[in-house]
């Protein structure tokens, strides 16, 4: 199984896989991740050190680290508001130092997963010092993550710079020989597409037998995504990347409270609206099934996330080792929509 993307939501799904790896459920789990990211400490530390991103990266370890005790809160950690450290994150710099040492941003990574004993492998998009652009409709131009998920505006043009990065290759290789590639969920212009603006990982896509799952966002991004459907979010993804690239999306199926959805929608977001019989126009299938987290926040679930993931995905072991992913297989069958 590969998952593809970056930022929080991505290591909410690695969380919830992580028990189905050590369960024997999944004979292998890679996150390729984007290194786009040019804020906070990672945007500090890419400008100091010429280097790629290493927060998402940070994040998808500790989510797979297979100890989260002191010292994966220890790599989470984040200095103070005062002094030169100010705002990094321990993690990011233990990352950064590694690479200095070891002379290879990857081989940094691979040290780092042995010292957390990490359940999975971590995989950069691209090992290549790549920044964002993106071109509003009004013709102002956004330089970098940062300004394109505050942009408040629709993209005309969303890049790569320099353009055409090569993939890292572990990455392509993994991508082709998956039986379930994951997109999402996560920021859609800046978790998710920037690795599909990657040639090699888009024709990765293209290639791979494995069927490509995009988790749908539960809700809309301010500045980012404001006011685009389910819909709108494939389409963005036929647009800046490729069609034909989502063979099925998962939708969460239980709606937020009303007073959650209040509170989210005086800080801008909203659900994201999903017409299923739209998304099947595309020739994507649509799964229903409850992924939503019972908390005071409207996130998804990492267990009833990986749970539907791993009912979606080819069965490898006897599926009586875990009864709810059977349930939860014969329920996304049963809401398919034809």
């Amino acid at each position: 199984m590969v998952a593809v993307g970056g930022g929080s939501g991505l290591s909410v799904l690695l969380r919830g896989l992580k028990r189905h790896v050590v369960a024997g459920d999944v004979a292998s789990l890679d996150a390729v991740v984007t290194v786009a990211d040019d804020g906070g400490s990672s945007g500090r530390l890419r400008r100091d050190y010429a280097m790629p991103a290493p927060g998402d990266i940070r994040s998808c370890i500790v989510a797979l680290a297979d100890d989260e005790g002191l010292l994966s809160k220890l790599f989470e950690y984040r200095f103070g508001e005062t002094g030169d450290l100010a705002g990094h994150s321990f993690g990011n710099l233990f990352l950064a130092a590694l690479a200095g040492v070891t002379g290879d941003f990857y081989q940094a990574i691979v040290e780092t997963e042995h010292i957390l004993s990490v359940r999975g492998r971590i995989l950069p998009a691209t090992v290549g010092n790549v920044n964002l652009r993106g071109v509003g409709v009004s013709g102002k131009v956004y330089a970098g993550e940062s300004a394109i998920g505050k942009s408040g505006e629709p993209l005309a043009q969303i890049a790569l710079e320099p353009p055409d990065p090569p993939a890292f290759p572990r990455a392509v290789e993994a991508i082709r020989d998956a039986d379930l590639v994951v997109l999402g969920p996560g920021s859609l212009y800046t978790s998710i597409l920037p690795n599909l603006l990657i040639p090699g990982i888009r024709e990765a896509l293209r290639e791979t037998k494995a069927t490509v799952l995009l988790l749908m966002n539960l809700m809309t991004q301010p500045g980012e995504t404001d006011g685009m459907d389910a819909v709108g979010h494939l389409a963005a993804i036929e647009r800046w990347a490729e069609p034909g690239l989502v063979d099925a999306v998962l939708v969460n199926a239980t709606p937020p409270r009303l007073p959650l959805l209040d509170l989210y929608e005086k800080g801008g977001a909203a659900q994201v609206l999903v017409d299923e019989r739209a998304i099947a126009e595309h020739g994507v299938q649509v799964w229903l099934e409850d992924l939503l987290g019972e908390t005071d926040l409207i996130r998804h679930d990492s267990d009833k996330l990986a749970r539907a993931v791993l009912a979606l995905a080819p069965p490898r072991h006897d599926p009586a080792a875990d009864p709810v992913v059977v349930a939860t297989r014969a329920a996304l069958r049963e809401r398919r929509t034809p």
